[in-house]
């Protein structure tokens, strides 16, 4: 039986993924995939707010901070289990997103971006302001995985695992009405409000489902630097999030993953030219918008539809000469 070129290309990466520990060559290679994927696990959520609802998001960085903390001061300082330390950054961070979401999500699109800013700023002051907590501008070391997720190969498998999961449920999400009336609330608001769609139910559901994300994400970012301070946050952190999204294209999911893995990746590939990486970023992002204004996903999809077989269209073509016949055998039977 022949498998469809989708279903063998996911197998391909599926298998590449689960076995790139024996073939990437060196712990560092193997360290950067772990942040691509524990990137994706914000990105993807975020991915929801942004490219299918159509929210201008840009202060997650604050979120992934308040996760990475959460993290630490539990897991380090408290000794509290890590998978449990991970679960309830992921629910403070749902619970920011709630707070931050009811009054903001409100807005416009340009001051709930605003708002968002405004939100990652003050997470970072209160990093500062509360040294006993945070550590303040010397910052916390923090723990690793247990048992069997303290060596990288482990951690690697762990946040791949976690990451496949954010993929399977935010593709889900878009691929069903849910995503459907995403879809329509960034393209009208007024429009889907009009067929029934609850616009603001719809933003703030997957605003929580992306703080969520982003809580969970910061733990396993803080578990791959080992040492977090208020400056690991930096505002370019969030706006990268958001330029892994605008470059994979809106509404799809395999761009943006596509988006953050380049990205990532592009100051390890000029790394030489490492005082011009921003110079890179936006000469990328420049290209994009001027050349694919859709997005990386939309190249993807037209090469899929290049590459899937054609179906053939069986028509049925009516028998003139029989029908013929029978309507004359019907006129002399009468």
């Amino acid at each position: 039986m022949k498998l469809p070129n989708r279903t063998f290309a996911l197998f391909i990466v599926t298998a590449a993924l689960a076995t790139l520990p024996w073939w990437a060559g060196d712990l560092y290679k193997l360290h950067l995939a772990a942040l691509i994927c524990a990137y994706w696990v914000l990105i993807g959520g975020l991915n929801l707010v942004v490219g299918y609802s159509g929210q201008l998001s840009i202060g997650h960085v604050g979120l992934l901070a308040i996760g990475a903390y959460c993290f630490a001061i539990l897991a380090g300082t408290h000794d509290v289990h890590p998978a449990f330390a991970i679960a309830a950054s992921g629910a403070l961070c749902a619970l920011c997103g709630l707070l931050l979401g009811l009054p903001s999500l409100r807005l416009p699109g340009f001051y709930f971006a605003m708002a968002t800013l405004a939100f990652a700023l003050i997470v970072t002051e209160i990093t500062l302001a509360q040294g006993n907590l945070t550590g303040g501008g010397v910052g916390l070391s923090v723990p690793g995985f247990p048992p069997p997720f303290d060596t990288p190969r482990g951690s690697y498998w762990l946040i791949l695992t976690l990451a496949a999961l954010v993929t399977w449920l935010s593709w889900n999400v878009a691929r069903h009405t849910w995503g459907r009336a995403l879809v329509a609330v960034r393209d009208s608001a007024v429009t889907a409000q009009a067929v029934g769609v609850p616009v603001f139910r719809a933003k703030l559901t997957v605003f929580v489902f992306s703080g969520f994300t982003a809580g969970v994400a910061g733990a396993l970012f803080a578990v791959l630097q080992s040492y977090i301070t208020p400056d690991t946050f930096v505002f370019d952190l969030g706006l990268f999030f958001f330029v892994c999204i605008i470059i994979g294209g809106r509404g799809h999911i395999l761009g943006p993953a596509v988006g953050t893995i380049v990205l990532t990746a592009l100051p390890e590939m000029v790394a030489p030219l490492a005082k011009l990486g921003n110079f890179f970023y936006g000469l990328l992002l420049l290209a994009v918008v001027l050349l694919v204004p859709e997005g990386i996903g939309r190249v993807f999809e037209l090469l899929l539809q290049r590459l899937r077989p054609r179906r053939e269209s069986h028509v049925v073509k009516p028998d003139l000469d029989r029908l013929a016949k029978a309507i004359e055998h019907g006129r002399s039977a009468r």
